[in-house]
């Protein structure tokens, strides 16, 4: 048996080859070698071997396998480990390749209106982000590695911001970038325990939580019907001595109105976070959101705008703040080395801090009570690969909530249509509507309508936190009332605008909204 990687001489043609494997006992699979450059789409496909032992470089499709009698094979080298390694390599990817055209590309291709379902959100893939998936995997390096650090500076680029870390969700994000906030690093603007943060109770609880889990203070101010986000001129209404934070979410993607709301910061020293899990790709003033304020966080749950399955993403533009968000994700520890490196600082055996010995190990000193909320290296790949696809899938979704708002907008009457904030461009969510007052359907009705129809719907997420159970125990305050949270809580409900929404399905959207509301009216 001629051993797998050698290169071969094919006698009958005097061809060349590279030995794949044996098919029987007398009979050898051979990827055949050529000479002329391939053509450029199948780069990904191709091992470019430069060895001396034919003379000049030659090229090796993976996708392509011939069989020859053992007998008519002569050996004339042997490939080096680099080489057969990639080859095996790219064999696998183009199979996982062709796993994908076989059993995912037309998982949602047909639509039944009388059986299919209509999803608020999904994950949209294809090919690129499986072969990247399983690429990392035969790495084994199952924490983060290269593909975590090439998304992070991937992704900071997009964003325009110097720094992005990468953790295990959205929730997490918030946890970490309000975490860094009560620092003892940042002295005087150090966030403790009592102090007050200003934020809204219409939202998603884990922007709201990390208040609570720091010992800090929620401070609830109500939202506008129709953009869903925070009444910017009750903001100072709201603020006490005690105020150190806003942290509030960019509502369904609609951006928060920043530049009063970074005034107001600027005018009162107080630190902005912007949840921007919602809102990845949407604008205001031109700049994308998460960048305006001093840290931004991102969500990579599938219904968000770009997916690894689970996963987040912190960023900032402080450096300060980025090394205390990489402490707290990293168990709290003070040394900055990236897994599997040691003594970046030069000086790992000569720190001296709190009261531990002089030259304790840099590696194992924490300055925060922090977490291992890191991301695996799977996930990163699958991220490097949705990043590309982010343009088109924000476009695709303002397209799907334009093609909803013109097909329902003779309904005004009924609903409270959403409205983008002024100087934004926002990447949308969901369209959210509100059922109006004295209208003769309550939302509980079209939503079951809806629901019965195999259209996913979903709420304004938490509707009103004060009114949820885990916070009857919470120490918050309310800043005047919150009349439009309630009446959020009450009669507003979403559905999808996501990329794997078809025309078909969006008008299906319309025309079942339609049927409903025109039979009460």
């Amino acid at each position: 048996m001629i051993k797998q990687g050698k290169i071969v001489r094919i006698k009958e043609n005097e061809s060349y080859g590279v030995v794949s494997s044996e098919i029987n006992e007398d009979t050898i699979g051979v990827y055949p070698l050529t000479f002329d450059p391939p053509q450029r789409h199948d780069e990904k496909n191709i091992v470019v071997l430069t060895m001396s032992v034919l003379g000049q470089t030659s090229y090796l499709d993976v996708r392509n396998k011939d069989s020859w009698k053992s007998d008519s094979l002569v050996t004339i080298g042997e490939l080096d480990e680099f080489y057969l390694e990639k080859i095996i390599r790219l064999e696998i990817l183009s199979k996982v390749e062709n796993y994908y055209d076989l059993f995912h590309a037309n998982r949602d291709e047909v639509f039944d209106p009388d059986t299919s379902s209509i999803s608020y959100g999904g994950r949209v893939y294809d090919e690129r982000e499986m072969r990247s998936l399983v690429d990392s995997s035969l790495d084994f390096w199952l924490t983060a590695g290269r593909y975590n650090k090439r998304f992070e500076q991937e992704y900071a680029q997009f964003l325009g911001v110097r720094y992005a870390l990468l953790t295990n969700s959205g929730s997490s994000a918030n946890l970490l970038a309000f975490s860094a906030l009560t620092s003892p690093k940042l002295k005087d603007r150090q966030i403790k325990p009592g102090d007050e943060v200003i934020t809204v109770a219409a939202g998603f609880p884990t922007t709201v939580t990390p208040i609570v889990q720091n010992g800090a203070v929620p401070v609830f101010v109500d939202v506008d019907l129709g953009t869903y986000n925070i009444l910017v001129d009750r903001i100072e209404a709201a603020i006490t001595s005690k105020t150190k934070a806003i942290m509030i979410a960019h509502t369904m993607g609609n951006p928060f109105e920043l530049d009063q709301v970074m005034e107001i910061a600027s005018k009162y020293n107080l630190w902005v976070v912007e949840d921007n899990c919602d809102a990845l790709g949407s604008t205001f003033k031109g700049k994308l959101t998460g960048t305006h304020g001093h840290i931004g966080t991102s969500s990579f749950y599938p219904p968000h705008h770009m997916t690894m399955g689970e996963g987040g993403a912190v960023y900032t533009n402080n450096a300060l703040l980025k090394s205390i968000v990489e402490s707290f994700r990293d168990w709290g520890r003070d040394c900055w080395c990236p897994s599997g490196c040691d003594n970046t600082c030069n000086k790992r055996f000569s720190w001296e801090l709190g009261s531990l010995p002089y030259g304790y190990d840099h590696k194992y000193t924490y300055s925060h009570i922090g977490y291992n909320l890191r991301v695996t290296e799977m996930q990163a790949a699958i991220g490097v690969e949705q990043l590309k696809k982010v343009p088109r899938f924000t476009q695709t979704r303002k397209n799907n909530f334009n093609r909803l708002l013109e097909g329902l907008k003779d309904l005004e009457e009924f609903f409270i249509f959403p409205r983008a904030t002024r100087d934004s461009d926002p990447s949308w969510f969901g369209f959210i509507l509100t059922v109006r007052d004295g209208v003769k359907f309550t939302k509980n009705e079209i939503v079951a309508h809806l629901e019965a129809h195999r259209i996913q719907t979903r709420m304004l997420f938490a509707g009103n936190l004060t009114r949820q159970p885990a916070f009857q125990q919470v120490n918050y305050r309310i800043s005047g009332d919150l009349t439009n949270t309630d009446k959020i809580m009450h009669d507003t409900f979403l559905i999808g605008v996501y990329p794997g929404l078809t025309t078909e399905k969006i008008d299906y959207m319309i025309d079942t909204i339609r049927t409903f509301v025109l039979e009460k009216k």
